[in-house]
């Protein structure tokens, strides 16, 4: 493949420059976890006051999908045309997503506005995360990483409490209007700050038909893995169509990758063993996380009847470990230079934390220990697991690459939530009153809890056996991190011996 480029237009940024930079990129994580984590507290109250309840899961469902399928684009993109140019078109798109989500008067209206918001929303992680691979130092990179993880955990914390108060107290338009002033703050910053940075312009066309098979094979694979996890079966006609057409799609797509002088997914990349090992890890490691934020919450409230807010707190010890555990991993890698080895602690860390959490109740202390554990292993392999990917391939590449790693972190949470909900319904057929579990899904199980308070009650051994087939996938990662070659980041990058496969 050969990339055209043209000379950087800046140089290294000053003190001052890189600080802008940096606050640039945590307004914009700030933007994109704040909106996750406040609009999945209000959706009850949204479906109840436009109606349409059959439409309510995919006021989520349809901003993941629209997220994920968008970006490897956003990555491959921001390589040729500049950072600063994509994250304000991805911005602008946010924002104006945000307005039509506020204004909408219908379930559909606000699912297609939230799908449009996702297709913003899926630019704003991958390349803000790839700017500080372009002003950081690969040494100081794991330490920035860890305040990336930070903004994140707030913003986990903050988001459902903002999301309440706003929904209970004013209504449920104003949870996409405070995307407003966070939004164009973040795009004043991001005009501001990032215009020093390098920019290498591709000369050549863009891949368009590749671009519109990548988007329409990826929506084809998630809607119904989506389905799935809302209770419709995996045998579904609707599901084996969707299936079949995400095939054709995608192979149409990988044959258009290896004909187009300007891939947007160069095959060099997915021939790097390291940057696919990367993938997979975090692919597994999401699979978990996303799964386990809802199933914990769900195993207290069926389990021991807990409210539902109470049962979300019970999340925080793994919520917390996680940007504590980045943070740490950002400090050794500052000190030593190597990746290697909290990649691997983390990856051992995880499944002896997901068979704990299988072998302890549900409440107390052991428990609470066991979610530290899993956290604190995820936080290990996150930051790491990207550093590693970006030491991994030439400069010109980077964009690209950090998307592909958000891509297989947003596909591994949409896949685990999927397969791990259809395992705990299946076990817990037989466990619950009849009528309880209907076509809803975990999410409309959820409901029922709410609407009862607590008071449907199930054994806790379904959700102790999928605890342990979470423990048994995501062993998954020691075969994986034993291909991991030991990165040191004062060493010249390995992305110089891949450079010449590339050009």
């Amino acid at each position: 493949m050969n990339l055209a480029t043209r000379p950087d237009t800046a140089g290294p940024l000053t003190p001052a420059q890189l600080r802008a930079a940096t606050a640039a990129v945590m307004m914009t994580i700030l933007l994109a976890a704040l909106d996750q984590t406040i609009v999945s507290v209000a959706v009850p109250t949204i479906a109840h006051q436009l109606g349409g309840f059959a439409w309510m899961a995919w006021v989520i469902s349809g901003y993941l999908i629209a997220s994920t399928a968008v970006t490897p684009l956003y990555g491959r993109y921001s390589d040729l045309y500049g950072r600063r140019r994509v994250m304000t078109v991805a911005i602008v798109l946010f924002l104006v997503a945000s307005v039509g989500c506020a204004v909408a008067q219908s379930l559909p209206e606000l699912v297609l506005a939230r799908v449009l918001q996702g297709a913003g929303g899926g630019g704003l992680i991958a390349s803000a995360q790839s700017v500080i691979a372009d002003v950081v130092p690969l040494r100081q990179r794991g330490r920035y990483q860890g305040y990336i993880s930070t903004v994140w955990a707030v913003a986990s914390m903050l988001g459902p409490v903002i999301g309440g108060v706003l929904t209970e107290y004013l209504s449920w338009p104003w949870i996409f209007w405070i995307n407003l002033p966070v939004g164009l703050a973040a795009l004043v910053l991001v005009r501001r700050s990032l215009g020093a940075l390098p920019v290498r312009r591709g000369q050549g066309r863009i891949d368009l038909l590749g671009a519109l098979l990548l988007l329409a094979g990826l929506v084809a694979l998630l809607i119904p893995i989506t389905r799935v996890g809302q209770g419709v079966t995996w045998s579904h006609a609707g599901n084996l169509a969707g299936w079949t057409a995400a095939a054709l799609l995608l192979a149409g797509f990988a044959w258009q990758q290896q004909r187009h002088p300007h891939a947007i997914v160069p095959v060099a990349l997915l021939k790097n063993p390291t940057v696919v090992a990367c993938c997979a890890l975090l692919f597994i490691c999401f699979f978990n996380f996303i799964a386990l934020s809802v199933l914990v919450p769900l195993r207290l409230q069926l389990g021991a009847g807990y409210a539902p807010g109470d049962a979300a707190l019970h999340l925080l010890p793994m919520t917390l470990a996680v940007p504590i555990a980045a943070f740490a991993s950002g400090r050794w890698l500052f000190r030593t230079g190597r990746v290697l080895p909290a990649q691997r602690l983390g990856v051992l860390l995880v499944p002896i934390g997901l068979a704990l959490a299988g072998g302890f109740a549900p409440t107390g202390v052991p428990a609470v220990a066991a979610l530290v554990v899993i956290g604190f292993g995820m936080g290990l392999q996150i930051p790491t697991a990207l550093i590693t990917v970006q030491q991994s391939v030439p400069k010109p590449l980077i964009g690209t690459a950090t998307a592909l790693t958000a891509f297989f972190r947003l596909l591994g949470g949409a896949v685990g939530i999927a397969v791990l909900s259809s395992v705990t319904l299946l076990l817990l057929r037989g466990q619950l009153p009849a009528g309880t579990l209907g076509g809803g899904g975990l999410a409309g199980l959820l409901d029922q809890t709410l609407e009862t308070h607590g008071a449907v009650h199930a054994s806790d051994l379904p959700f102790r056996q999928v605890m342990w087939i979470s423990a048994g996938v995501s062993l998954l990662g020691l075969l994986l991190v034993a291909r991991l070659p030991d990165v040191r980041t004062h060493d010249a990058p390995a992305a110089a011996r891949l450079a010449a496969h590339v050009d």
